[in-house]
């Protein structure tokens, strides 16, 4: 069986490439042919701007931060004879903000996924957590190597356990040799020697260790510290040896340049273990306890080393049963008096070595590439690959609870604040009609389906501010500041139309009757200017209002003829700009581009115009092309939008143009009762939840609120009211139509 390795990869100097190689060579090692190339194939990360002279088994590169790259690798897998994929995971090795760029690509997997965790954050950021959640969603098992590691991804990532395995960090194989030879081999003979070895940067605590040394120096002059490792490279990119300089400008003023040594490279297997061999104690003296696996320390017990460690989370559990000493964080003290302890007491550091050799026989590289290779057998003859045809459009345990939280905390007795900063109102932009119109829209909906009393509550809020911002002549202003000054003459014929949707909707769901007669004086005062529309997305707003007023006041002959106005300027833009190859109403395909279609199947709703409604399916097919041929949804990025003959933008993707589409494939299956459509429109919902190009959810599961865009690195993580009320409006509208269609399935069924 040949397997598909992510990750970096020598002559990549980077632990995580050490790893890869050695995982490979070990798989390997235990089947029967013994050849990488008939059982292994690499898939190796290079960072930006550097290639290297990759062994054969390196079949494909992934630049880190070029998105397509890593698009390309999961077709390249598909392609390829690999049966299963083992990833390497690691947030700085990908790119994108905290390396969500490795998505994509797991996404786009045809072949069963294991993922290798080497860091597991307790406290991660959002981006951090919804990265991790991803994988435990796409990958068939997940291996870590602690067990404190298990329970972070079951407690804090909602990863089931039976999906999570425990397999420890590996260690080479090597000749052993005694301590003599090594030290005499490295012109160490009659030194006690202490050896930190890794890639060096400034959360290795170097400096814990240098400043625990003159008490132990003044008992044992013959000590030498060894600070083994090269710089890593991220830091010698933005801060070059400035932490290296610091230690040693720190062993100069402490007079210890006798008894420290900077060995600054990045030494080969061999060379390490020699240098372990050679060491009396081992020290990793690093300064957080959130350190989940540290390849490091592995080693260290494996050599069968004596070690000292501060009790970051593998430590504890790798030194447990007398493997080694435990010292608090930055603490000084504590570890110079446990080092003259043991360098005074050779029958205390033949015991630590003593235990950690038998430990350490247990997680030779080979043994631990036998549990991967079982692991990869069993995912592969156990992966499901049939499709359950059977499933419901519309899956409900799927959708978060509904809680208008960030609702409220964007909502004071004014309106709804237009911004925010992460999950926090942003006082200082203030109010507009548009997000105002839209919350009285999603709220009239949530009181609609479950008489929910808190939307009741905040629905007056949103008319008010409606009522205030009308104008004397019917027409509305759209922004108003903080301190309630206005701050236009006139909004937007978008915002206008907006409104209008909103007050259509009122006055044919109205919670009670005053809520009817104030929508109906509002919306009585505005009709005037319905005849004033010429921009489409504001003509398409209206249509939509205007037909829940008609639904509602039937035969208002008088309003059908303004509709059929506003239809007309939608209908004369696509004659206009249509051909074979473009059909759409415009030259060029923007913002909100559902609500067109939307409005004309919402006027054939109550016109039944054929040549509407054929406008209507034309253009959703040519919307469809260009947003649904994925296994997810794409709306058109606002970074450019899509020109006449161009390229689709990618990014910024905007909530609203998803809720569109909702609204939309929900209008279809009012009209044409097809199944297809509920299902389309719960592929768009998924979007928020992480089915879209980068595999991230928008929706905020801690705050209730959505942010408010999917950009070329992650998402944009400001939770305004328009992202946050497109979804919450998208998420009733999921909950509307799985109940109409379970209803419709059932008179269905009941005609037989």
């Amino acid at each position: 069986m040949k397997i598909a390795f992510i990750g970096t990869y020598p002559p990549r100097q980077c632990g995580i490439g050490t790893f890869t190689n050695n995982l490979v060579k070990a798989i390997v090692a235990n089947t029967d042919s013994k050849k990488v190339s008939k059982h292994a194939m690499v898939i190796a990360v290079n960072e930006d701007g550097q290639e290297y002279d990759y062994p054969d088994e390196v079949k494909f590169t992934i630049r880190q931060n070029l998105q397509q790259d890593y698009i390309n690798a999961a077709k390249f897998i598909n392609y390829s004879d690999a049966k299963v994929c083992i990833l390497q995971h690691e947030f700085g090795i990908f790119g994108g903000d905290d390396g969500v760029f490795i998505l994509p690509l797991l996404h786009r997997l045809e072949v069963p996924l294991i993922v290798t965790f080497h860091t597991v954050l307790r406290d991660p950021s959002y981006t951090q957590r919804s990265v991790v959640e991803e994988i435990g969603k796409k990958a068939s098992r997940i291996v870590v190597m602690s067990k404190r590691a298990v329970d972070f991804l079951a407690d804090i990532y909602n990863i089931p356990r039976e999906k999570i395995v425990l397999i420890e960090h590996g260690v080479p194989e090597f000749n052993k040799i005694s301590s003599k030879q090594a030290k005499q081999k490295h012109g160490l003979t009659e030194r006690k020697v202490l050896l930190t070895f890794g890639l060096l940067s400034r959360n290795k605590g170097i400096e814990t260790a240098i400043n625990a040394l003159p008490p132990v120096v003044e008992k044992h002059p013959d000590l030498l510290y060894i600070v083994l490792g090269a710089t890593h490279p991220n830091v010698l990119k933005h801060a070059g040896e400035e932490y290296r300089d610091y230690l040693r400008r720190l062993v100069k003023n402490l007079n210890l340049e006798q008894n420290v040594y900077f060995n600054n490279e990045f030494v080969t297997e061999a060379k390490l273990f020699e240098y372990l061999n050679a060491s009396d104690i081992y020290l990793t003296p690093y300064l957080s306890e959130a350190q989940i696996t540290s390849g490091t320390l592995s080693y260290a017990i494996g050599a069968g080393c004596a070690v000292v460690s501060t009790p970051y989370w593998h430590a504890q559990e790798l030194l447990d049963n007398g493997r080694g000493r435990l010292f608090g964080f930055k603490n000084s003290d504590e570890l110079a008096t446990i080092l003259n302890q043991l360098l005074d007491d050779e029958k205390q550091l033949v015991k630590l070595r003593e235990n950690a050799v038998n430990y350490g026989k247990k997680i030779r590289w080979p043994k631990i590439g036998k549990q991967y290779l079982y692991l990869a057998e069993y995912v592969y003859d156990n992966w499901d690959k049939e499709q359950n045809n059977e499933k419901q459009p519309i899956d409900i345990r799927m959708l978060p609870a509904y809680n208008l939280e960030h609702i409220k905390r964007l909502t004071d007795d004014t309106g709804i604040v237009q911004h925010a900063k992460y999950g926090i109102p942003n006082l200082k932009e203030g109010y507009c009609m548009d997000d105002n119109s839209r919350a009285l829209l999603m709220t009239l909906m949530a009181y609609r389906q479950n008489k929910d009393k808190e939307a009741l509550r905040l629905m007056p809020i949103y008319l008010s501010y409606i009522h205030y911002m009308q104008r004397e002549n019917g027409n509305f202003r759209n922004f108003l500041s903080f301190s309630r000054q206005f701050l236009d003459d006139y909004g937007s014929e978008d915002s206008f139309g907006r409104t209008i949707w909103a007050l259509g909707y009122l006055l044919r769901f109205p919670p009670n009757d005053a809520f009817r007669q104030i929508g109906r004086e509002i919306f009585s005062r505005s009709v005037q200017h319905f005849d004033r529309i010429e921009s489409i997305r504001g003509a398409a707003n209206t249509i939509v209002g205007i037909s829940y007023y008609l639904k509602e006041v039937q035969n208002d002959e008088g309003m059908v003829k303004k509709m059929n106005r506003l239809v007309e300027i939608i209908t004369s833009n696509y004659e206009k700009n249509r051909t074979d190859d473009w059909q759409w109403f415009e030259n060029e395909m923007t913002y909100d581009n559902a609500i067109i279609p939307l409005a004309l199947f919402s006027a054939f709703e109550i016109t039944g115009n054929e040549k509407t409604v054929e406008i209507a399916r034309e253009s959703t097919q040519f919307l469809e092309s260009k947003t649904m041929t994925k296994d997810y949804f794409r709306p058109i990025g606002n970074k450019g939008w899509l020109k006449k003959g161009g390229e689709i933008p990618e990014y910024d993707q905007q909530s609203i143009d998803t809720m569109a589409m909702i609204l939309l494939y929900n209008q279809m299956f009012q009209v044409t009762k097809k199944r297809d459509y509920i299902e389309k429109m719960f592929k768009c919902y998924l979007w928020f939840l992480g089915e879209n190009s980068l595999r991230l959810p928008l929706f905020d599961h801690e705050t209730q609120g959505c942010c408010d865009g999917l950009e070329a690195n992650g998402v944009n993580r400001n939770q305004g009211a328009e992202s946050t009320l497109a979804y919450w409006i998208s998420h009733l509208t999921i909950l509307s139509a799985q109940e109409k269609e379970h209803i419709y399935m059932e008179k269905a069924h009941s005609t037989f």
